[in-house]
């Protein structure tokens, strides 16, 4: 449980360090911003397929294949209906970062951009909780990792758009602190889940592995190719995919 905490907390956290160096670069290039992400969607992809999505079929016996094709889509499903309910996380974030000025920024809209993020949070958080399911720590640190990396790009692109509405600097940081709390919640949630009930396991596996999935397919590459960076993000990606194939094969 020391373990699972912990793991939480460095998640959460990693939004806040997003949040200051956001503070620290105010603006930081696109080129940077996408190679990052990218990075972060090669874990993804690969701790969501083998660390989740493998385990939910070696976890589900004769049906597992079944229980793990229904949690996917599960998994996808629900984010489809945040995203339903939400604004688009990167195309609000274009719109307030550059499209206008940052002084006529509506302070609604700015904190509706930072509750939608807090909102995708928890599903993320599950998926690291979950991870902790398997009884393979090395899995479960990797799966976390991943979306710790996710995370930091994150926290910095909400500070922007709050100092530019007027926001101060200390109130912007809490409300990012908020934004990193939800995915502690969401990593307790996820393991305290599966520890109660292991009966759910696969299917909690699939869906964890379902929203990884979805977020690096519908938020990650295409927000990373929307800059003329295709080709670093792209390879950027391979790196992320193949440090998680090299770390998954030591730990394994």
């Amino acid at each position: 449980m020391v373990m699972v905490l912990m793991t939480a907390l460095g998640v959460g956290l990693a939004t806040v360090f997003g949040a200051i160096l956001g503070f620290i670069i105010k603006n930081p290039s696109h080129r940077l911003n996408d190679i990052i992400l990218a990075f972060a969607a090669g874990v993804m992809l690969a701790a969501a397929v083998f660390g989740l999505i493998a385990e939910s079929i070696d976890l589900g016996g004769k049906n597992g294949l079944y229980i793990t094709v229904l949690g996917i889509f599960a998994g996808a499903v629900c984010m489809i209906l945040v995203d339903k309910l939400l604004p688009h996380l990167h195309n609000l974030s274009e719109s307030e970062q550059e499209d206008h000025p940052k002084k006529n920024a509506s302070m609604n809209k700015v904190l509706l951009f930072v509750i939608a993020i807090a909102i995708h949070n928890l599903p993320e958080g599950l998926a690291a909780g979950v991870g902790f399911g398997t009884g393979n720590t090395g899995q479960a640190l990797s799966i976390a990792g991943g979306i710790a990396l996710q995370n930091i790009p994150e926290g910095m692109v909400i500070i922007a758009p709050m100092l530019g509405v007027g926001i101060k600097k200390r109130r912007a940081f809490l409300i990012a602190l908020f934004t990193g709390i939800i995915e502690v919640v969401g990593t307790l949630i996820g393991y305290i889940g599966v520890h109660f009930s292991e009966a759910i396991l696969p299917f909690a596996l699939a869906f964890a592995g379902g929203t990884m999935l979805y977020v690096t397919s519908d938020e990650i590459i295409p927000e990373t190719h929307a800059h003329g960076n295709e080709r670093a993000a792209t390879f950027s990606l391979l790196v992320g995919f193949c440090v998680m194939l090299l770390f998954d094969a030591l730990v394994g």
